[in-house]
């Protein structure tokens, strides 16, 4: 079983116009996957949005849960709402393009089998239906980054790196790769830095110090500071692959394949 993440640099521009979606890129995507089916298992988790949910979820402020008021309860609540039909427009996007490729995708809406606790991190999950839709040969289960009813401040966001590191955690997937609008992870800036190709798991933690990776970074799931805390985690379970998924196609074969990735490989 491999899983792959899309991140919404991906697939969406945030900078451009509302719920643009760049369908040839996942199109390209799916085509690979679609090279290694049905030999391989898939479980595709989308990110957060890109120009989709993360401008309803940053101009209500989601992260921060429900203040406790009923009139800015309402509020927050109606943009939790368009926050989550926002995300499921992007998934039907997806739906269509991997149906296209003829690859039998099957959506799996986020918020109706997880819940979190503050943070955003999960505390249960139930997972059998994606365990089942395994074993049917749906190829793959969709998910996606999205809100999440949360037990400790009412509503939060669920990041699609945070599901990443639940289903590794449960399912211990051969591997896991994550596709980003750069070619892996750097010491430093992208294009500043110099690209890691392979990075040991006890190396994440400087990494992280040298990065000013001590608090969440700019956009509402953490960017690369949480994605490299949750491939630590996973590392445990799995080898991950950080690669860019804006490119021609071939970095996500390579990936799969392990020999000839490009990229930064963690383990």
């Amino acid at each position: 079983m491999i899983l792959v993440k899309i991140g919404g640099s991906v697939f969406s521009d945030k900078a451009g116009e509302p719920e643009n979606f760049d369908t040839e890129t996942v199109r390209r995507i799916a085509g690979e996957i679609a090279e290694f089916y049905p030999n391989e298992e898939f479980i595709v988790v989308h990110g957060g949005g890109g120009s989709f949910g993360h401008y309803h979820a940053s101009e209500h402020a989601i992260r921060d849960g429900l203040p406790g008021e009923w009139e800015s309860d309402r509020r927050k609540k109606i943009g939790f709402s368009l926050t989550h039909q926002s995300m499921l427009r992007a998934n039907a996007r997806f739906i269509e393009v991997f149906l296209s490729q003829n690859l039998p995708a099957f959506s799996v809406s986020t918020s109706s089998i997880f819940l979190t606790e503050r943070g955003g991190e999960i505390v249960y999950a139930d997972i059998e239906v994606i365990e089942r839709l395994l074993e049917l040969d749906f190829i793959p289960p969709i998910l996606f980054g999205d809100v999440s009813v949360d037990v400790a401040q009412g509503v939060d966001i669920l990041s699609g790196d945070q599901i990443m590191a639940y289903l590794t955690k449960m399912l211990k997937p051969k591997k896991a790769i994550f596709l980003m609008d750069v070619d892996g992870i750097y010491d430093g800036k992208p294009g500043e830095g110099t690209l890691i190709p392979e990075l040991a798991r006890e190396e994440v933690p400087g990494l992280l110090e040298r990065l000013h990776c001590t608090a969440a970074g700019t956009d509402v799931t953490g960017g690369i500071c949480n994605k490299l805390r949750k491939a630590y985690e996973m590392a445990h379970y799995s080898e991950v692959w950080f690669v860019n998924g804006k490119v021609p196609p071939g970095r996500l074969s390579g990936a799969i394949r392990g020999g000839d990735g490009f990229g930064t490989r963690l383990r």
